[in-house]
């Protein structure tokens, strides 16, 4: 077949910029593998992302797209950027037998309405991706947590309820070849200053982002040298390839360095060249501890996976579908902010040389092999075929319509809310009192009988405030397609 795939992010054929490009390279070369013909279009970046290259024989990625580098808002480029996008994709479609979107992104649904269109949606936050959730009419989605699905299912699928019948969710998979304990000889002279031997290491593998948990990782590592006696305490941070930073990131970059000054960190710090994937399971190896503490809302999130596969623990924020992916009794888990209690964590992880569990290790393999997510891709891809559009439908909301409890809403231990799209907490007790009903609540809350048979205005006017808020969200119906 010929395989037609789209990529907003450049591509690259010796780096990887992230996990969503991780798993396009996998579920790619796996097609091609197969002897399909690939053909991946993605956004040029000067000057290291515009001449085509090859993945595999098969696979060619062609740097086409002139939408906005660096991210985000890649649609925030000339008009005939735009124009020339759909253009060019509507030239390879027309001798594509399918199509496959990587993340969304593009988000014309009329440029694909007559090849066979599978979409992955690798985000609830890139507003280009949330873009192609609501405007998608392909006719296969694929989304990569159970998590991702609800609030998806709570969102467009309010208005598709065909939508249901489409989705399909296929965890990110890890190679297990790739990442296992290795040791770190090669990495070693890439970081100088550094030595397990003498140096008790934490991991920060992300990107530059606030949300990402820098700041949250300055305080944990505050806590461990001056509360803990880890004095030769070393935090790796990987540095984002210059040419991806924006001026945002760059006065980040400049606040992370003054606080680092003002805490006397400066030299439990090492910001270190970004780490090729060839290197990634010895950079894993070599750390003691890999924090993943931000509240970032990620779909899935590689980093902890791939950290505990090569036998380093992990520390997660109950942040998305962190809350979901691993048992509680197989990785360690915070909550977003408690950072005492991560310091104490990683304390005890460190100062007892603790490693990745062998039931942790037995889960990751039974749930998470990519050899089973790049066979449940190339199924869907290759069996997708035309369906009709998928009707909109509106349901009126009222004193009557259920509610139940948002999926991206998070009830902790100590009686807090917590709002993953917020990243904040909230302890307000009429809220408290709600959630406490709808968790006996069933299948679903409305506005009447929480109230009393009738809410009056007031009553109404609350409930509607939780619901704009993202609170709550109504309980819609699923209708069954015909195609």
């Amino acid at each position: 077949m010929q395989i037609l795939i789209f990529s907003m992010t450049p591509l690259f054929a010796d780096q990887i910029m992230g996990g969503a490009q991780k798993q396009l390279y996998a579920v790619a070369t796996h097609l091609a593998g197969q002897g399909h013909q690939v053909t991946i279009l993605c956004t040029q970046r000067e000057p290291d992302a515009t001449q085509p290259f090859r993945w595999h024989a098969n696979a060619q990625v062609i740097p086409v797209f002139r939408f906005k580098q660096p991210y985000p808002e890649p649609y925030a480029t000339p008009i005939y950027h735009i124009a020339n996008a759909i253009q060019e994709l509507g030239e390879y479609l027309a001798a594509a037998d399918v199509y496959y979107a990587h993340d969304g992104g593009f988000i014309f649904p009329y440029v694909y309405q007559t090849v066979p269109t599978v979409f992955s949606l690798r985000s609830i936050i890139f507003a280009e991706t949330l873009q192609s959730a609501f405007l998608f009419q392909g006719d296969e989605l694929i989304l990569i947590s159970e998590y991702q699905r609800d609030v998806i299912s709570n969102t467009v699928g309010r208005f598709f309820p065909a939508l249901a019948g489409r989705t399909h969710v296929i965890y990110n998979g890890l190679d297990f070849d790739t990442f296992h304990p290795t040791p770190p000889n090669d990495l070693l002279a890439q970081i100088p200053g550094v030595d397990p031997a003498q140096h008790d290491i934490v991991l920060f593998p992300h990107r530059p982002e606030e949300a990402k948990g820098i700041l949250q990782t300055i305080d944990v590592a505050r806590r461990l040298v001056y509360k803990h006696g880890l004095s030769n305490l070393r935090v790796l941070v990987p540095r984002w390839i210059e040419s991806a930073l924006s001026p945002d990131d760059k006065a980040f970059y400049a606040e992370v360095q003054r606080q680092l000054q003002a805490y006397g960190l400066v030299d439990h710090f090492v910001f270190h060249p970004w780490i090729s994937q060839t290197q990634i399971p010895q950079y894993y190896t070599l750390g003691d501890v890999t924090l993943a503490i931000g509240s970032y809302v990620e779909t899935f999130g590689n980093v902890p996976y791939e950290s505990l596969a090569c036998g380093t623990p992990a520390i997660v924020a109950r942040v998305g579908p962190a809350r979901e992916l691993l048992p509680e009794e197989l990785i360690h888990k915070v909550d977003f902010g408690d950072t005492e209690k991560t310091a104490a964590l990683a304390a005890d992880i460190i100062q007892h040389k603790r490693r990745t569990s062998p039931q942790t290790m037995a889960y990751l393999k039974r749930h998470f092999d990519r050899e089973d997510m790049v066979s449940a891709y190339a199924d869907i891809i290759l069996n997708a075929r035309k369906r009709n559009p998928m009707p909109y439908v509106h349901t009126p909301l009222g004193r009557k319509t259920p509610f139940i409890p948002a999926p991206w809403v998070y009830a902790s231990d100590d009686s807090r809310l917590y709002h993953d799209l917020n990243g904040a907490y909230q302890q307000e007790q009429s809220l408290l009192a709600l959630y406490a009903h709808l968790s006996t609540a069933g299948e679903g809350l409305t506005a009447n009988s929480y109230f009393g048979d009738n809410a009056d205005e007031a009553q109404w006017k609350q409930w509607l405030e939780w619901y704009r808020d993202g609170w709550i969200v109504p309980v819609q119906g699923q209708d069954e397609e015909t195609s």
